[in-house]
């Protein structure tokens, strides 16, 4: 088990999905939480649960360049250190393919997912040297290395999220200052719901219908869940990673290990697909010629 015992970290994102159980871990592995988001109710209800001694709720557009420091000072002040910085707020992003890319939404998420990542860690750096050092932990995609999971500007987002990481531990290696990235897979959760335009409500229960229909998808045999990624963010924030920068995480129940037929058996595969032959017709004709080598 992880332990973040005298540790304080800041999670943006924080009031729902991967974000609200990063929040849940960190607090039970022992640590203090400064939850950044904009759900103010959500936010409120958490530093509730958990108590101000745990958990201190700021509104946070991490889109604004004054809600992230206002959100680490306020932090600072709350809990006298940072160690953590688990930069993992964001949507689904503009979903047009190319042709039809709203430029403006182009912008709005590039600014959601990827310039914020660069602000947030950017304000972050001289609270983490204070204090010796610290771990920065990025959330980016499977849509970073596989086309076909998210829409375009998600996806390059996401891949500039993965690179930044590297190359910020690079840069931050003399100050200790640790940067990974955390390629989470299928994960139920409201975001699919948000990139539509739905109600809460109904994003909530797009998101049950994922967790309950959607374990075929990759070779675990089910989706994730926000604790899923929350326990790789929590092994990444501790000292036990303490030898690990600079690298990508892929959390993904096994979604990208190669295409569907290497890992599912009822998956007649590219040669068979080519061939126009089921698995049943394919196992015909090979039992077919082997009763015919034997006669």
């Amino acid at each position: 088990m992880t332990d973040l015992n005298g540790k304080t970290a800041m999670i943006t994102g924080a009031a729902s999905g991967i974000g609200l159980a990063s929040v849940e871990l960190f607090v039970e592995r022992g640590a203090s939480v400064i939850a950044a988001d904009v759900q103010d109710e959500a936010g409120k209800a958490l530093e509730t649960r958990f108590g101000s001694d745990r958990v201190r709720f700021v509104h946070c557009d991490v889109t604004q360049d004054a809600d992230l420091q206002n959100a680490l000072a306020k932090g600072h002040e709350a809990f006298g250190r940072l160690d953590i910085l688990f930069n993992n707020a964001g949507s689904g992003g503009t979903p047009t393919r190319l042709e039809e890319l709203d430029l403006d939404g182009y912008d709005q998420t590039m600014a959601l997912l990827l310039r914020s990542v660069f602000a947030a860690t950017k304000f972050a750096i001289p609270y983490l040297k204070e204090n010796g050092g610290g771990s920065v932990i990025n959330t980016s995609s499977i849509s970073a290395v596989c086309a076909g999971y998210a829409p375009i500007t998600y996806s390059v987002a996401k891949k500039g999220v993965a690179h930044f990481s590297r190359l910020a531990a690079a840069e931050l290696a003399g100050d200790k200052i640790r940067v990974n990235a955390i390629l989470p897979g299928f994960i139920a959760t409201s975001i699919f719901g948000n990139s539509l335009g739905v109600s809460k409500e109904v994003s909530l229960q797009m998101s049950e219908m994922i967790a309950q229909n959607g374990g075929t998808m990759q070779p675990a045999g089910r989706v994730g869940h926000g604790r899923d990624i929350a326990e790789m963010a929590a092994f990444l924030a501790s000292d036990a990673a303490s030898f690990i920068t600079g690298s990508e995480f892929t959390v993904d129940g096994g979604m990208t290990v190669g295409p569907r037929h290497s890992w599912d058996t009822s998956d007649p595969g590219p040669l068979l697909n080519a061939l126009g032959l089921t698995i049943e017709q394919a196992e015909a004709m090979r039992d077919a010629m082997l009763a015919a080598k034997t006669t």
